[in-house]
């Protein structure tokens, strides 16, 4: 996905966001957001929001010497939903199908977004999320290429969130392995996150490499990609991932929330719309 016009103030307002939960000091969130009005300046349209993130949140550890600024609300977000995980696996297993709900509490976890500055209410995202209707929907191609695989490379997106994939993962019923990234990012899910949020007990976990908020191929390890090259059935979640690989010429099933107006267009859908989208090599295939 490109980089929108829309994009460059969303950059600006969470460099300071993420700024000030690194520091008081502003003198130093002067030079920042300096620093960042210089990167402005070169971004150039054709590039993945993700990589400019990316080079954002490197001059925040260098301005403010804080590695991992979401760090104590990535704790409290993941202890918030493991105390809604019996509830929520209550919900799934009741259903009159299980996989549809896993995949719409999955996506409900997905509003835990620190990138993003609207609110969020955990529990009452997730209730308007499990009644809410798909704006894109390839559900029976999801499950037609669940059922022929053997393998399963799950993407995750947000610490918090990723307490809830544990719910899809158990539903897949197949071998799983749950990507996170290489370094701390945002409240974006690290090795540590995923462990916290219990899902070394349902999947292999391993790291992308990937120092973005988001799965950019060419910023991930050598060992990633080729486990993402040769995996049978891919799902990615939340934006991040889907920026990063919305041209992909592989077959991947997006998930995620339209947070913000700028995804929304390029889906195509209105902002908060929910998706289980496959790419366009997948569409292709199954016409």
């Amino acid at each position: 996905m490109k980089t929108y016009l829309e994009c460059i103030p969303c950059f600006v307002a969470q460099a300071l966001r993420a700024g000030k939960l690194a520091t008081s000091d502003e003198y130093i969130l002067k030079e920042l957001l300096d620093e960042v009005g210089d990167m402005i300046k070169s971004i150039p349209l054709d590039s993945t929001p993700v990589e400019i993130a990316s080079g954002i949140y490197k001059t925040i550890r260098e301005k403010t010497g804080v590695t991992d600024v979401f760090k104590e609300k990535k704790y409290q977000h993941i202890q918030e939903a493991l105390r809604l995980l019996p509830q929520m696996r209550e919900k799934v297993l009741c259903s009159t199908d299980p996989l549809l709900t896993a995949i719409r509490v999955a996506i409900a976890g997905n509003v835990i977004d620190l990138g993003m500055s609207k609110e969020f209410d955990m529990v009452h995202d997730i209730e308007i999320i499990l009644h809410q209707d798909f704006a894109l929907f390839d559900y029976d191609l999801f499950k037609h290429e669940l059922n022929k695989t053997d393998n399963i490379l799950y993407l995750g997106d947000n610490a918090g969130e990723s307490v809830f994939d544990r719910l899809l993962i158990e539903q897949l019923k197949k071998p799983v392995i749950y990507a996170v990234r290489g370094a701390p990012i945002i409240n974006d899910v690290t090795i540590d996150d995923a462990v916290d949020s219990g899902l070394d007990q349902v999947a292999q976990i391993i790291s992308s490499g990937t120092p973005a908020p988001g799965t950019i191929l060419s910023l991930c390890n050598e060992s990633f990609v080729e486990q993402f090259n040769k995996t049978g059935l891919i799902i990615s979640k939340g934006q991040g991932n889907y920026e990063g690989l919305s041209t992909t010429s592989k077959l991947v099933f997006f998930l995620l929330k339209a947070k913000c107006p700028v995804i929304a267009k390029d889906l195509g859908v209105k902002e908060d719309d929910i998706i289980l989208k496959a790419s366009s090599k997948g569409q292709a295939n199954e016409q």
